[in-house]
């Protein structure tokens, strides 16, 4: 950073502290822009939306890990126009969205998210009630993992960036859930929904935010793509279940699928009829006139979690395929349709 004064914290303050004097902080009028009422205000924003009490310093200092135990750490940033849009999500979704990619990645090693940083680069003429509403966002997800955003950075920019670090404690001796950990005979399981993301940014594509009255059925796809959900906890059940490897759908199922089976050296196949389009995607890809398996195979960010194990199924969890000897994926034995996916440039 030019300016050393950006490299702190966020600090929680209702008060500034002159020679002896205290002066109360005025109240911040929403509809301004982050130029208009500065940095410091905007960090009020975020910490009073996204309160912690481990926020206030230069750095967040994080409770011991339980005996026995690892820290996990993972970043991933959005842009705007590539990774959202905001005439298609709210504020309060992007934050929503920030926060679920990366405590996905905590999930899929099998660990607790316990904190998270957030930084935030946008321009000036940016009002202040958006940068409230994403911290809003991040504050609602971080509270179904009991987890608190206790941190982060705020700047200057002519594009909208924003970028959660996430933490998490991966408890016991038992191995962390990697890429390299499938085994030829195991069985490959899944949670969350596959292809529901790609199909609800198809919808926005055709339709925008604003479905036609007679699709409305259809939202929870838009829903899937603008503030993706997890259902908290199942990295750590997955892993107490005897998973072995583990990741989270967000660059599509094949290529996911692929990164596992190249990194341990073994061949996936799908279950075709595990796997299939459900009637809801049928549905959507019968109003835009497309191929639903192209959502399963090639959409990603799901972030459903896809593991191997050789037990049944864990909780939360159902199977989708075999692991065996050899390389590639397939589905039912057949090269897949479509194999395309995320990336990054």
């Amino acid at each position: 950073m030019d300016n050393p004064s950006e490299m702190k914290i966020m600090v929680r303050l209702n008060w500034d502290v002159i020679g002896a004097h205290f002066i109360e902080r005025m109240p911040v009028n929403l509809s301004q822009t982050l130029t208009d009422v500065g940095e410091q205000a905007v960090i009020r924003e975020i910490t009073t939306a996204a309160p912690s009490s481990l926020n206030g310093d230069d750095a967040a200092v994080l409770f011991a890990a339980p005996p026995n135990s690892r820290t996990v750490a993972s970043t991933d940033l959005m842009v705007d126009g590539r990774h959202f849009l905001r005439e298609w999500s709210t504020p309060r979704e992007i934050g929503q969205k920030a926060i679920l990619r990366n405590f996905a990645d905590i999930e899929a090693m099998g660990a607790r998210p316990v904190a998270a940083l957030l930084a935030i680069a946008a321009p000036g003429d940016t009002p202040v009630s958006f940068v409230r509403s994403v911290a809003e966002g991040i504050a609602e997800r971080c509270s179904f993992y009991n987890a608190e955003l206790v941190g982060g950075d705020i700047t200057n920019s002519d594009v909208l960036v924003i970028n959660i670090t996430a933490i998490g404690f991966l408890g016991g001796s038992r191995a962390a859930l990697t890429l390299d950990a499938a085994r030829a005979g195991q069985k490959l399981v899944a949670h969350g929904s596959i292809g529901y993301a790609a199909a609800g940014l198809s919808l926005l594509q055709r339709f925008g935010r604003n479905l036609p009255a007679e699709y409305a059925d259809l939202h929870p796809l838009i829903d899937a793509q603008c503030a993706p959900w997890l259902s908290p906890g199942r990295g750590v059940i997955a892993r107490a279940a005897e998973v072995t490897a583990m990741t989270d759908n967000s660059d599509g199922l094949i290529q996911d699928c692929g990164s596992m089976a190249q990194r341990s050296g073994v061949h996936i196949d799908l279950n075709a009829d595990a796997i299939q389009p459900d009637p809801l995607l049928h549905a959507a890809a019968a109003v835009l006139d497309c191929d639903p398996w192209q959502w399963v195979l090639a959409g990603g960010e799901d972030h459903t979690l896809i593991g191997t194990t050789a037990k049944k199924a864990p909780s939360g969890f159902r199977e989708i395929g075999t692991v065996s000897r050899g390389s590639g994926v397939t589905v039912g034995g057949a090269r897949p349709r479509y194999a395309e996916g995320w990336a990054g440039f």
